[in-house]
């Protein structure tokens, strides 16, 4: 006799092979037209799924949680930032919440290095004049950006993807420097030649490139404020894939507008979708639609965890990525 399938309930559209698994092992109710759930759509969902596999633009705060039906028991996160979910109030109504780390990595870090050097070397800003028709030439003046090698980069936070930059950016010629809220240990920080700062003042004071690699967490909100941005040098390059909220934003873009910093280069917003509309007219500021996992790869993995999440929840073991509260 076949077993019996969970009810899981996809909030939004994953690639074809991901759903056609899916659906395959599980009663999988899918999103077919990608439209995001609004709040009562949500509250829907929970109070009808076993397991809900969710996203990051899934606001899944206590409230909503409160709403969930009793055999709602896992909410298997497509993704590796949980910011969005109260993992705190699942918890304490026995719902186990899960994620998918470890495949975004290397397509994280790839793309923050090229918002490092388009932003350093002025390649959106060229490529748009190009296109608009305005290349008559070249000069020896024009369009001059940064070299990187011999720079100095600041990582902020080392964790998978901010050693997987460091790898990358000594490869470049950048002087890896980073703040944690530990040291790694020695033979990575041998391995990347990296110089630990203990202070993040410190360390912004003193690097050429800031690159935001953190997760979000209350600890983390704007942890790039105002006053800490201040203390950038005049050359200074702010990069930042992770999450938007850890920038005050707003302080950011009014340096920029105020030629205090020489550029950005940004995947995430505070507000997102919303973007600082100071941010969206300036020419020293690339400006990416949070494409840093982006890939067809990355996305397939993600989606392969979630299942694997989703099969050892089924058969009544712990899940091999689940997220508990402790660990934010």
């Amino acid at each position: 006799m076949a077993l019996r399938k969970p009810k899981v309930i996809v909030t939004r559209k994953l690639p074809d092979a991901v759903e056609t698994r899916m659906r395959e092992l599980f009663d999988t109710e899918l999103n077919l037209d990608d439209t995001p759930m609004d709040v009562e759509t949500l509250a829907a969902a929970l109070a009808r799924a076993e397991v809900l596999a969710c996203t990051i633009t899934d606001r899944l705060d206590g409230d909503l949680i409160a709403r969930a039906g009793p055999q709602l028991k896992l909410i298997a996160n497509f993704g590796v930032g949980v910011d969005h979910i109260d993992v705190t109030a699942a918890n304490a109504r026995g719902i186990v919440v899960t994620n998918t780390p470890g495949v975004l990595t290397e397509d994280t870090a790839d793309l923050t290095m090229g918002l490092i050097l388009a932003a350093a070397r002025r390649v959106v800003e060229g490529a748009n004049i190009v296109q608009a028709g305005d290349f008559h030439g070249w000069t020896p003046t024009w369009m001059l950006g940064r070299r990187l090698s011999g720079k100095r980069l600041g990582i902020v936070g080392m964790g998978r993807i901010g050693q997987a930059l460091a790898k990358r950016a000594r490869a470049f010629g950048l002087a890896v420097h980073y703040h944690n809220r530990k040291p790694v240990g020695a033979r990575i920080a041998e391995e990347l030649e990296a110089t630990y700062w203990e202070s993040l003042d410190q360390m912004l004071a003193r690097t050429d490139v800031i690159s935001v690699n953190c997760p979000h967490t209350p600890a983390t909100y704007h942890l790039l404020s105002a006053r800490r941005l201040k203390l950038l040098q005049p050359h200074a390059l702010v990069i930042n894939t992770a999450r938007g909220e850890i920038i005050d934003e707003a302080a950011l873009a009014g340096m920029l507008q105020r030629g205090e910093i020489a550029g950005a280069g940004l995947d995430v917003y505070e507000h997102e979708p919303a973007i600082n509309p100071k941010l969206l007219k300036l020419p020293n500021v690339v400006l990416l639609p949070h494409m840093s996992s982006a890939t067809i790869e990355g996305r397939i993995e993600m989606g392969e965890k979630v299942i694997i999440n989703i099969r050892t929840w089924m058969d009544g073991h712990r899940p091999p990525d689940r997220v508990i509260p402790s660990m934010l």
